[in-house]
């Protein structure tokens, strides 16, 4: 059996879960990470698999929501990122979120801790040498840019692009609470949450309409060389968001249902800012929705027009960044490996998944893969019916039929969605079909029942033990 190491570039969050699942296999782990050698403009520390957006892992539905089921799956898979999310999560409603510098510190920790890793803090500037043999590469929408130039070079296609920007972050105790109050949109109570897990920030119409014409009318950061790059839907600026419409903030992500002032429960809001809590102290609080391209002075002069936010102190103000990633269907086969180079992979958001546990998820599949090929073992994807084969599906076969120009196919970034999943039917209800709502909530059920029992096969792990009548 061969000991020789599997090389990874890339210490974020898909790489760091690649490097524990290879190395949990029995295969030693060389993790090459440029910061600490050279900086990023997004990352504000070293810690491998810093959160340099939201610190939120989203839903943790595991049966009615896709990126919960996700959260479920990784668990089975024993996933770094999922352990050292849930030791370190913050109150957030329904969501899964976490003390980003305790969960960075924790994966930092582990890996530097595990006899079968060795971490090297260098920037790999060029494709890894041949003599790699076994390679993933994981550098993430940070690619720097000398890398992005050889990989494009190297698979003879042109990486595509787009923006990401960060929303800002606030001191708590710069909040005005006889204004604000704390809740949970319909109260509702996730992991480690109470119900009242946001700060919510109330605007009546003509609060709001100024608010939106101060963002259009705001200075922004101008990148020409970027000029054409498309945004992301799921991160767009909440400028471009406001330029879409009067009412496209207020039925995103200011929506005011589900929400009662506490201080005045007669009269509702027209339109509500919510802050979700961003450390375990409770100190530091980030606007939910509010990346933004707004040059700083404006952040702080416009985000200070939010009622209860008029004295608002900043630890993080917002930025804006570009996004790399490959035409991957093209290029990757089913494991991710580059069809050109056998041996040389691809994990993480330069795939074209998007998000933070979508990253961490085609990690952890990319180091499955390249430990299995290692140990001379052969590994099957996984089933089109779980989170991970629907999202691996759309990453290295799924795309879409371009509009524009028809017959040619184009592919983008995409957060794991039910949309990805093969059809199933709903299930009757004392013989009856559903409709409406309950058609919807039992077929995602039926979806993610059958997901997971998928998934335990796939993983050997067996089925779940039924509970005795």
């Amino acid at each position: 059996m061969s000991t020789k190491p599997i090389h990874i570039v890339g210490g974020g969050l898909a790489g760091s879960e690649a490097a524990w699942q290879a190395a949990e296999a029995g295969v030693p782990v060389i993790l090459h990470e440029m910061r600490g050698a050279r900086g990023t403009d997004a990352h504000k520390t070293d810690g491998l698999a810093e959160l340099v957006c939201s610190n939120s892992f989203r839903s943790d539905d595991a049966e009615t929501n896709a990126v919960g089921l996700l959260h479920a799956e990784m668990r089975l898979a024993n996933s770094l990122i999922m352990s050292s999310g849930d030791a370190n999560q913050v109150p957030a409603g329904g969501a899964l979120a976490v003390d980003r510098d305790g969960f960075s510190d924790a994966v930092t920790a582990r890996l530097e801790a595990h006899p079968l890793i060795t971490i090297v803090r260098e920037e790999i500037t060029g494709l890894p040498p041949a003599d790699w043999d076994q390679t993933i590469i994981a550098t993430g929408p940070l690619t720097a840019p000398s890398l992005a130039e050889a990989i494009a070079a190297g698979t003879s296609s042109d990486a595509l692009a787009f923006f990401d920007a960060i929303a800002p972050i606030v001191h708590f105790d710069s909040i005005d609470m006889t204004t604000c109050w704390f809740q949970s949109r319909y109260d509702k109570v996730g992991p480690g949450g109470t119900g009242k897990d946001y700060i919510n920030c109330p605007m009546d119409k003509a609060q709001y309409e100024a608010f939106v014409q101060a963002l259009m009318d705001g200075q922004k950061t101008e990148f020409k060389e970027w000029e054409g790059t498309p945004y992301f839907d799921g991160c767009l600026p909440i400028e471009v968001m406001a330029e879409r419409g009067p009412e496209t903030l207020r039925h995103g992500p200011m929506k005011p249902m589900g929400l009662t002032n506490e201080h005045n429960p007669e009269v509702k809001a027209y339109a509500v800012v919510q802050l979700r809590q961003d450390n375990a102290l409770g100190t530091l609080y980030n606007m939910v929705g509010f990346q933004t391209k707004l040059k700083h002075g404006e952040q702080v002069r416009i985000f200070r027009m939010i009622p209860g936010m008029e004295n608002a102190e900043f630890a993080r103000l917002g930025g804006l960044h570009r996004n790399t990633y490959l035409n991957s269907p093209t290029l990757l086969d089913p494991s991710l490996q580059l069809r050109s180079r056998p041996g040389l992979r691809f994990a993480g958001q330069i795939t074209g998944c998007e998000g933070y546990v979508e990253s961490a998820a085609i990690g952890l599949l990319a180091g499955r893969f390249a430990a299995a090929e290692r140990l001379g073992r052969t590994m099957t994807p996984p089933p089109a019916t779980t989170a991970f084969g629907a999202l691996l599906n759309h990453i290295t076969g799924g795309h879409l039929v371009s509009h524009d120009e028809p017959g040619k196919r184009s592919f983008q970034p995409m957060n794991v969605n039910f949309g990805l999943f093969p059809e199933i039917e709903a299930p009757r209800v004392e013989g009856k079909r559903l409709r409406g709502k309950e058609k919807t909530i039992a077929k995602k059920k039926a979806m993610t029942g059958r997901a997971l029992a998928d998934c335990r096969a796939w993983l050997g792990l067996g089925p779940v033990a039924q509970a005795a009548e």
